[in-house]
């Protein structure tokens, strides 16, 4: 299973950007479906943004015309641009992948342990 490790959250104040990275320890080549997903305290996560691979996307309506997300295969890197922050963006947010395999059973795939995202002023 590819591993996932979260970078770049932080404390912005509300209509801040961050840029979120999730760095695969092997090929994203591989991976079928990737996405963000957040969960705020008291909530269930929810999805934020996926990627195909062959680069198609998909947003929450809450994010939407605000966030992008993007992946470099020959990095093994996968992105979130994150402009004009709400409070209620705040969040740890996660990054997840998928193979073609985990994807059609709907399994759960390989998740990174998070990164904190607080829009505050």
């Amino acid at each position: 299973q590819v591993q996932l490790v979260e970078s770049g959250g932080g404390l912005v104040q509300p209509g801040g950007s961050l840029r979120l990275s999730c760095a695969a320890s092997g090929s994203i080549f591989s991976l079928y479906a990737m996405g963000w997903y957040r969960q705020a305290p008291g909530k269930q996560r929810e999805l934020v943004a996926t990627i195909r691979s062959r680069g198609s996307t998909n947003y929450a309506d809450s994010v939407k015309g605000r966030f992008t997300i993007s992946k470099d295969n020959a990095k093994n890197t996968m992105s979130l641009q994150m402009n004009s922050l709400k409070p209620e963006d705040t969040a740890v947010y996660y990054c997840r992948g998928r193979t073609q395999f985990e994807f059609q059973r709907d399994l759960s795939g390989s998740w990174g342990q998070g990164t904190q995202v607080t829009v505050s002023s």
